[in-house]
C-alpha cells in the first residue's frame, strides 16, 4: 500500500509542476485528460473563470462499453473534438496530467486530431 501511496504523490508533484506551465485561456481552453485504472476521462476547462466547456468520459451511458486501451482512447477523443466543435473551439493546450505521452493519452490526442482539433 505504501509503494501506491508513493506512486500517487510523485504522480500529483509532476502535475503541480506542469500546472505551473499551462493555463486554458478562453480561446485557447486547456484539455486536461485522467485515466483510472478502468476508465477515461477528458475535460477542456476555461481556466481564466474556472468552467469546465466540455466533457467526455468511459462513464457516460452512451460509452460505457468503452474499455481502457489505445483503440477505445482514440473514439473517445473523436467524441471530445466533434463536441469542441459544435461549440467553434479550434485549439486547445493540451493537459496530459502527468502521465507519460503514449498509449491511451496519446490515443485521446490523435483522436482530437482527426476530429480537427490543433493542439
Amino acid at each position: 500500500m505504501k509503494r501506491i501511496a508513493e506512486k500517487r504523490r510523485r504522480r500529483l508533484k509532476r502535475k503541480k509542476s506542469i500546472r505551473k506551465r499551462i493555463s486554458g485561456t478562453h480561446d485557447r481552453p486547456r484539455m486536461s485528460v485522467f485515466r483510472s485504472n478502468r476508465h477515461m476521462y477528458v475535460q477542456v476547462i476555461d481556466d481564466t473563470v474556472g468552467k469546465t466547456i466540455a466533457s467526455a468520459s468511459s462513464m457516460e451511458k452512451e460509452y460505457q462499453n468503452l474499455k481502457n486501451t489505445v483503440e477505445d482512447a482514440g473514439k473517445l477523443g473523436k467524441v471530445i473534438g466533434e463536441r469542441l466543435k459544435k461549440k467553434k473551439i479550434e485549439e486547445v493546450v493540451f493537459d496530459r496530467n502527468a502521465y507519460l505521452f503514449h498509449g491511451v493519452v496519446k490515443a485521446i490526442a490523435d483522436g482530437a486530431r482527426e476530429a480537427g482539433i490543433k493542439f
